[in-house]
């Protein structure tokens, strides 16, 4: 495991019990380097949303605890935060809470019988392996479509403004 995934599981562990207790879910931990600043990015969701309330609750735990246990070497930023209405769907526990919603699918390259690279459709269901997505087509048929992870550059729930 590289440095990034040991700090960024043990925010994680350290980020459930945090939240232990509550009705918040950890949606995500990402442990980013942008220009010459680490960030320490906790994402948290609930049913009905999360508030700035919530994130400051779980921020002044995280600090505390992040401060305390301090197995992190390098100076970082710290946020707390809702993933966000476009959220993307990077593990199973994400596809498995937007089962039914509308997605948008970015493929690093199109399937062979289309010369699409984007998709939009309701996830429908996914395994090891692959994404299922019922898509209208043109013709305002649904047409169930299977892409396989390894090709998706990345899939979020769609806005629809």
């Amino acid at each position: 495991m590289s440095k990034k995934e040991d700090i960024e599981k043990k925010t994680e562990e350290l980020l459930e019990q945090a939240t232990s207790g509550s009705d918040i879910r950890i949606y995500d931990v990402e442990y980013v380097k942008e220009g010459s600043d680490y960030y320490l990015r906790c994402y948290i969701d609930k049913d009905g949303g999360v508030t700035i309330d919530d994130c400051e609750a779980v921020s002044r735990k995280m600090s505390d605890t992040l401060d305390k246990d301090d197995f992190i070497e390098d100076a970082y930023i710290l946020e707390v935060s809702s993933p966000g209405l476009g959220r993307a769907l990077k593990k199973d526990r994400h596809l498995s809470y937007s089962i039914g919603q509308e997605v948008e699918i970015k493929l690093y390259k199109s399937p062979p019988d289309s010369k699409d690279k984007e998709f939009t459709g309701i996830l429908k269901s996914f395994d090891d392996k692959n994404i299922t997505v019922l898509v209208t087509s043109g013709d305002d048929k649904t047409v169930e479509m299977i892409f396989e992870k390894k090709n998706i550059a990345v899939i979020r729930l769609a806005l629809d403004f």
